[in-house]
């Protein structure tokens, strides 16, 4: 990592700039803010805000008839995760172990599907640790919900969504660029066979997660999701991305808290504070293809405002939200190191063996194939030989 470089790391690419995709996302989340704030519903424009804005994030363009299954397909899930979420923040922390488990091996094996749907479930996955901590932040607060009516807001936000890109889709002429997953992940985006280390490391991901989690919950340590959020924003999703990438991953995780602690100590308004959500998730949409680390940043300080939103907050607590977040940094360093080297000596030859074809120093099945090697940011896949004749 030492070998790349700070500006490689935050360069710009002013042509991916998205104005009307960032305005989609403000407009669309600042509607519920007002609406709620109104009737004094304030507890459900979180899940408004975020069902719009992760629905938004990935929609992958292109005609309506394309985007729309796709992005009913992340509002139904999200709101069934956002349920669970709420269900189980307040259970038993070893229940809540368990699901934060789960769900990041399974958002970590999406990978299989291309980097839209991967970057779908990475989204809906950092959405339901936010959804697990938020029943003790209203508990604190003395607010009281339940889980089914915050799914039916996602619904809602997720909705609203998509009938903006509709209502967009149509004033642009029925026009729509494709979005290809090289806006997110600058790497080949085509669907990725399931093989070992990519088994090995959705599951090494799901356990620093649930591990984090079961800190945080089982310990009830104030401010300690923080910790599990910046974990999984922070770590490559899989060991085929480059190392830019998962630096720009680190790095975005870093300054998205940073820029949360700087918020969340000198703003004490919860309405101003859900006007910092909508002006942040505007500029996530907006700068998505601009720079990767700098859009983490972005989503990163959305969450985790609006984790904490709130919360009466002073230097003490500060420093314990920095210092959770820069050990979930840690956890994404160790776990994405100790990933790669296990996948580098698993396909480490090993010369005293016979292969099956005749071969000394190769210990593949003559059918097996796409294995990764890991380690260099390329993705090299193993080709399928043909039996000795």
């Amino acid at each position: 990592m030492a070998t790349i470089r700070a500006s490689a790391v935050f360069k710009l690419d002013p042509k991916g700039f998205d104005l009307r995709r960032g305005i989609s996302g403000l407009v669309v989340m600042l509607l519920p803010l007002i609406v709620l704030g109104a009737l004094g519903q304030e507890k459900y424009f979180l899940s408004v805000a975020f069902g719009a804005l992760f629905t938004g994030l990935c929609d992958p363009g292109g005609k309506y008839s394309y985007r729309a299954p796709r992005l009913g397909s992340v509002a139904v899930v999200g709101a069934l995760l956002t349920a669970l979420g709420y269900w189980l923040g307040g259970a038993a922390w070893g229940w809540v172990v368990l699901a934060a488990f789960v769900v990041t091996m399974l958002a970590g094996l999406a990978a299989k599907y291309g980097a839209h749907r991967f970057t779908a479930a990475l989204l809906l996955n950092i959405w339901f640790l936010v959804a697990l901590a938020l029943p003790r932040a209203y508990q604190a607060d003395h607010v009281q919900t339940t889980a089914w009516p915050q799914a039916l807001a996602w619904l809602i936000g997720a909705t609203l969504m998509i009938g903006f890109i509709g209502v967009m889709w149509l004033a642009g002429g029925q026009s729509g660029r494709r979005q290809t997953g090289a806006e997110l992940f600058p790497q080949d985006t085509t669907p990725v066979p399931v093989t070992a280390p990519m088994i090995m490391y959705a599951v090494i991901r799901a356990v620093a997660v649930a591990f984090a989690v079961a800190i945080t919950f089982g310990l009830k340590l104030p401010n300690g999701d923080w910790m599990a959020i910046a974990a999984l924003i922070a770590m490559k999703p899989n060991l085929q991305q480059s190392t830019l990438v998962g630096l720009q991953r680190l790095a975005g995780a870093a300054i998205g808290a940073g820029v949360a602690t700087a918020f969340l100590l000198g703003v004490d308004s919860k309405i101003a504070l859900g006007v910092i959500i909508v002006l942040l998730g505007g500029l996530a949409g907006a700068i998505r293809a601009v720079n990767y680390a700098w859009y983490c940043a972005a989503v990163a300080a959305t969450v985790l405002i609006a984790e904490d939103i709130g919360h009466p907050t002073n230097l003490s607590e500060e420093g314990r939200r920095v210092a959770f977040t820069f050990a979930g940094v840690g956890i994404a360093i160790l776990v994405t190191s100790l990933a790669t080297l296990l996948a580098k000596h698993a396909a480490t030859p090993d010369s005293d063996h016979q292969a099956p074809g005749g071969r000394k120093g190769d210990r593949r099945n003559p059918s097996e194939v796409a294995a990764v090697r890991p380690g260099s940011g390329s993705s090299t896949r193993w080709r399928k030989r043909s039996p000795p004749r």
